[in-house]
């Protein structure tokens, strides 16, 4: 028993069953890539991959747009150019 256990937790691939919508599954193999609309399991995977990305994205966005309005942060940015402005063109010639 305790075989079977230690390789089941080891597996890379976790299989679900799920049920999908009809038109959704083919609405996704309308549009999806050629070598992906023939493998659902393929086309899940990276559907998923998108999904989870794109949450990344967004969550990473939202907390740079919530550090941008931060006054405090504002500031600190600002003191931060003031201090680099002097070195802003060192090394670059103009012209």
């Amino acid at each position: 028993m305790k075989a079977k256990r230690a390789r089941t937790t080891q597996q890379k691939t976790l299989r679900r069953s799920v049920a999908l919508p009809r038109n959704l599954i083919d609405e996704a193999t309308a549009v999806a890539p050629p070598e992906l609309g023939q493998n659902l399991n393929r086309l899940v995977t990276v559907a998923l991959q998108e999904f989870a990305a794109k949450r990344k994205t967004g969550a990473f966005e939202e907390a740079m747009a919530q550090m941008a309005a931060d006054p405090a942060i504002r500031l600190e940015c600002a003191a931060i150019e003031r201090n680099f402005s002097v070195a802003e063109s060192d090394g670059l010639t103009r012209g």
